[in-house]
């Protein structure tokens, strides 16, 4: 064979790789997106907070979003503590020198203070879920989940957070 043949086979040869890898990466995005939309088919519509309550009595509707806020500011120092422990153990990851058993020890911290966090809202929208009669607790139960029924990775934007009535969700 001649160097030009050679060189050819070797163009084609590139070029046919470079297809099947494209081929394949578009073959996995593919099947991980059709993934995403049964998991999310599954798992039923997400309804917003404002929403569950519509159907409630005004005034036990308003006893429930008021005892649920305070249930989420109560908590919210933990989670401030979580956040920020973290970002300390992201720092010191950083930092030269290492310190593996300081990220180790601020992540336990960061672990921790989010886990009392949510633990204090599970505990509490229990407490609120056995004051409401059967159709109210099953509406509100969907509070339960560990995503809260919030859309998306963060739910709402900031500027709806802060104007709906707080609900018992990490962040």
């Amino acid at each position: 064979m001649s160097p030009n043949t050679l060189k050819i086979a070797l163009a084609a040869s590139v070029a046919l790789n470079l297809f099947a890898v494209a081929a394949g990466v578009t073959v996995m995005v593919g099947q991980a997106r059709v993934e995403n939309r049964v998991e999310s088919q599954h798992r039923g519509p997400r309804v917003p907070f404002r929403m569950m309550l519509e159907s409630m009595d005004p005034t036990v509707r308003d006893r429930v979003r008021q005892e649920l806020r305070a249930t989420a500011m109560a908590s919210r120092p933990d989670f401030d503590e979580a956040r920020t422990a973290r970002r300390a153990a992201i720092t010191a990851a950083a930092a030269e020198p290492y310190d593996a058993d300081q990220v180790r020890t601020l992540l336990e911290q960061s672990r921790t203070a989010e886990l009392r966090g949510r633990s204090r809202l599970e505990n509490d929208a229990v407490t609120v879920l056995g004051t409401l009669d059967v159709d109210d607790r099953r509406a509100l139960s969907v509070i339960l989940a560990r995503n809260g029924g919030r859309n998306g990775r963060h739910g709402r934007d900031r500027k709806t957070l802060r104007e709906a009535p707080a609900t018992p969700v990490a962040p």
